[in-house]
């Protein structure tokens, strides 16, 4: 069974990794931009990377510097859209995975009128993806919500920020519902636990020992019924919109077939699934009700909330994957690091430089399990691997066959869960440009089909030139996913 002759092929980016322009008409600070580049930790101590304290949001606000606040700076998207939208129809794009950066439309997030000149930022954007004939897909939280609602209400932990949310997301449905069928509200929504700053504006240090699961609980909630509001909206203001959630997929083995070990992994998906359950089934999981119950955690609900969610479910499920994990009694055993996400080392697996274990059986392991439980459509929104590409000494060429490897192997995957009768609307590649790197805001960790030149620390042209996997993509999709020989 091929792909879907409608298959959204394409790519997905963020608005605080490649925009730039932190300060630029009317933009507010978000909590992306005080997220710093650390130029002596490794790359593999994600944790010290990802540490965000009072004093250190305290005096990034007061450094207005780019240096070591990459995502301030990006690779320049906010002026450079048009040349990079035009490179990804030369790929052939179907469709483009963006989101909208809060602070463009309300700087503070508690404004009651959007800020006009973010309003046509967007708009250019959209009429340029529709000149291409390019879908947009569209997050509208992406880890990039407003400082401000993080310093003065603990982030999602207090319930205003549903209005807040509501508020902008309707705006977007307004502004731009005549350009964009396709909508996802939360990046990542299980990500709170891992990184609360960057997902939910929650601050650790504000929440003394015991507090802080408790308070990650409470935001998830304002977050599944913002979500729900906002989807009850959408369906309202753009009609034939779609509209789903969105999960980081993370797919875990027992280490050994030690029955601990199982046990382990078991826990470790059905936590996964909690949230996908919550957006698409409508309620929460009975066993998550219990583990709750069990540790104390007192989640405040207002009377109408269990309806609103049972009302305003997902239209479709989208995830990113990029790698497994497993997960094992013995703590003695070798950890994969894997970017946020920990769990112990898979002696099967081949690793990324960055500790990334490569799993292409894993998606479709991922797919099979996705659709058997929700049977709704599914949409990979974001799949890649970090790496060190080289220039040649031509200025111009970047050779990278490990890449073109990995998408081969992924889509091979997809294939077979396809053939297997999985209904799958498309893929967007992590990240079809070069951007700065979410958990450790470098840019040497490279993505793209494009090259973007620039350093970690900001030094470099911004040209943008062709790595062989851009054309090695563009026969893909050329090709509807028939062709992928390197």
């Amino acid at each position: 069974m091929p792909f879907r002759k409608d298959f959204l092929w394409g790519g997905a980016i963020s608005a605080n990794q490649v925009e730039g322009a932190w300060d630029v008409d009317g933009k507010g600070m978000s909590v992306a931009d005080v997220a710093s580049y650390k130029p002596n930790l490794s790359v593999e101590d994600y944790a010290g990377h990802n540490k965000v304290t009072s004093d250190t949001i305290q005096a990034a606000i007061q450094d207005k510097s780019v240096k070591y606040y990459p995502k301030r700076r990006g690779i320049d998207f906010y002026h450079h859209y048009k040349e990079d939208i035009a490179l990804f129809a030369e790929m052939g794009f179907k469709a483009l995975r963006i989101s909208i950066a809060w602070t463009r439309i309300f700087p503070t997030g508690e404004e009651t009128e959007p800020n006009l000149k973010g309003i046509n930022y967007y708009t250019g954007l959209f009429e340029e993806l529709k000149k291409y004939n390019i879908e947009p897909i569209v997050t509208l939280s992406h880890y990039e919500m407003p400082l401000n609602l993080s310093l003065k209400y603990n982030g999602w932990v207090d319930r205003k920020l549903i209005d807040c949310f509501v508020r902008f997301a309707k705006v977007c449905f307004e502004s731009f519902g005549k350009y964009v069928k396709y909508w996802l509200t939360f990046n990542e929504i299980d990500s709170v636990g891992r990184h609360p700053f960057i997902t939910a504006g929650i601050i650790p240090d504000k929440f003394p020992d015991g507090a802080l699961e408790e308070a990650v609980c409470q935001a998830l909630h304002h977050q599944y019924v913002a979500a729900a509001i906002a989807t009850k909206e959408c369906r309202s203001i753009i009609k034939g919109s779609r509209i789903g959630c969105m999960l980081t997929k993370l797919t875990t083995y027992p280490n050994t077939c030690n029955p601990e070990d199982v046990f382990l992994s078991l826990n470790s998906n059905l936590g996964n699934y909690v949230h996908s359950d919550i957006q698409i089934l409508g309620e929460y999981p009975k066993l998550y009700e219990v583990y709750l119950k069990n540790k104390g955690i007192v989640i405040k609900k207002e009377e109408d909330d269990d309806d609103i969610l049972k009302e305003n479910t997902a239209d479709f499920l989208s995830f990113s994957y990029y790698m497994s994990r497993t997960e094992s009694a013995d703590t003695s055993k070798e950890k994969a690091s894997g970017n946020t996400i920990m769990g112990v080392l898979n002696p099967y697996l081949p690793s990324t430089e960055w500790g990334w274990q490569i799993d292409p059986l894993g998606l479709c392991i991922s797919l099979i399990e996705l659709y058997d439980r929700y049977k709704v459509p599914l949409m990979i929104v974001e799949n890649g691997m970090g790496a060190k590409d080289t220039v040649e000494e031509d200025g111009i060429t970047i050779h990278d066959p490990y890449r073109i490897k990995y998408f081969k192997e992924h889509i091979d995957e997809m294939k077979k869960a396809v053939d297997l009768g999985v209904d799958l609307l498309g893929y967007t590649s992590w990240a079809p440009i070069d951007s700065i790197s979410v958990s450790t805001s470098q840019m040497s960790k490279r993505y793209g089909f494009i090259y973007v030149d620039q350093d970690d620390e900001g030094n470099g042209t911004l040209k943008r030139l062709k790595k062989d996997s851009f054309y090695w993509y563009k026969k893909v999709i050329d090709t509807n996913g028939e062709l992928l020989e390197g």
